[in-house]
């Protein structure tokens, strides 16, 4: 099932849900991006320029002197009359986010202050005449990437920047993998291998919410009512669904941030995950996170079964943690949950690092646990 292009729940439905319950596993689709505006394109000293807003938390400065591609969905009326929806991906990189030349701010490398009104929009081209249509270069991509497609017009889009530079294994030993949106499409990758290569033994659902970057309060965010509204619908009763949630349990995968060697005072002493050393339990007694002993027995059970390694963090007693859809789905449903996730560096930036030997183990984990046969509760 799938929910505004954005979220889908896959599920396998082996044994009565109300008496075995469910194994879940969560994670979110989203990135902090940066995402065009309405009123898209405006003109300034010779530039056709590109009004973006901020989605999420953005690390902004890695942004700057990218090649930059856009994508997105575009709502649009046919000749025919009906609206539809069409995905776009420009492909090449169309813009530009220029920094300012050295010269012109000599403490550029001391203290650097980015506005985000004034300093993000991104050149798209020069302009020394009429201003670009922006639904004019939305019906040109729709025309090259649906050729039979008759638009009448373009009523909506929602569309987005992103670096054109592709993923890549980097480091001195290939170790890592470098790319764009690892925070959190690298769980939902080990999410749709676990469901589709477990065993059919057991009840398995995976959900793959949007808008967890800006606070999951959607209809197809872990806020909204789409996971419960289809263990409804899985289940038939009221009665039932609440007999399955008691005898289920849930995964959230979201990436963790792994020690960065040259901030190591930022991270709690005796708690410091290491890329390619397993994915991280994580721990946060004002239930940031929602793991508890119980979850996290049953993981690292897992775990040891199948022989895989597996860290544990807590964030500096003086500094706070953020969240994820761990919390949020277990106040609304009731359910048992832990909260885990691969190591990374340069989480919400452009482009992020994680280990390429974390993501087979996480997709050993969840494979493992959605075949789990000796179930606890």
């Amino acid at each position: 099932m799938t929910r505004n292009d954005s979220s889908l729940i896959a599920f396998k439905i082996s044994t009565p849900p109300e008496e075995t319950g469910f194994r879940l596993v969560g994670a979110h689709t989203d990135s902090p991006c940066l995402k065009v505006k309405p009123n898209a394109v405006t003109v300034n000293n010779g530039y056709a320029k590109l009004a973006l807003e901020v989605y999420g938390g953005v690390l902004l400065s890695p942004w700057f002197d990218r090649d930059l591609g856009l994508a997105g969905r575009v709502t649009l009326r046919t000749r025919s009359g009906d609206i539809q929806n069409r995905l776009v991906d420009f492909e090449d990189p169309i813009a530009f986010i220029p920094n300012l030349a050295i010269h012109l701010d000599r403490k550029a490398n001391e203290e650097k202050s980015i506005n985000k009104q004034k300093h993000l929009p991104a050149v798209l081209c020069r302009c020394d005449d009429e201003k670009p249509s922006f639904d004019g270069l939305l019906r040109e991509q729709l025309h090259r990437e649906y050729p039979q497609l008759e638009v009448d017009e373009i009523l909506s889009f929602e569309m987005s920047l992103y670096d054109c530079q592709i993923p890549g294994f980097v480091g001195l030993k290939k170790e890592f993998i470098a790319s764009a949106r690892l925070d959190n499409l690298l769980s939902c990758h080990a999410g749709v291998e676990a469901i589709i290569h477990s065993s059919n033994d057991t009840n398995q659902l995976l959900v793959l919410n949007d808008h967890e970057e800006v606070g999951s309060a959607s209809t197809s965010g872990a806020e909204g009512p789409f996971l419960l509204s289809i263990l409804h619908r899985l289940c038939v009763t009221e009665e039932n669904t609440q007999r399955a949630i008691s005898h289920s349990m849930m995964i959230s995968a979201d990436n963790a941030h792994g020690v960065h060697p040259n901030y190591a005072d930022l991270h709690e002493p005796g708690h410091q995950p290491l890329i390619n050393n397993g994915p991280v339990i994580k721990l946060n007694s004002n239930q940031r996170y929602a793991t508890n002993s119980e979850t996290e027995a049953v993981f690292k059970h897992i775990c040891q079964r199948h022989n895989l390694p597996y860290q544990v963090v807590v964030v500096r007693t003086d500094m706070g943690c953020g969240s994820t859809i761990g919390p949020i789905t277990a106040t609304r449903l009731g359910v048992r949950t832990i909260d885990i996730g691969v190591p990374q560096l340069g989480m919400h930036s452009i482009r992020e690092l994680a280990g390429a030997k974390d993501q087979q183990v996480l997709i050993q984990a969840l494979t493992g646990f959605y075949d789990l046969k000796d179930w606890p509760f």
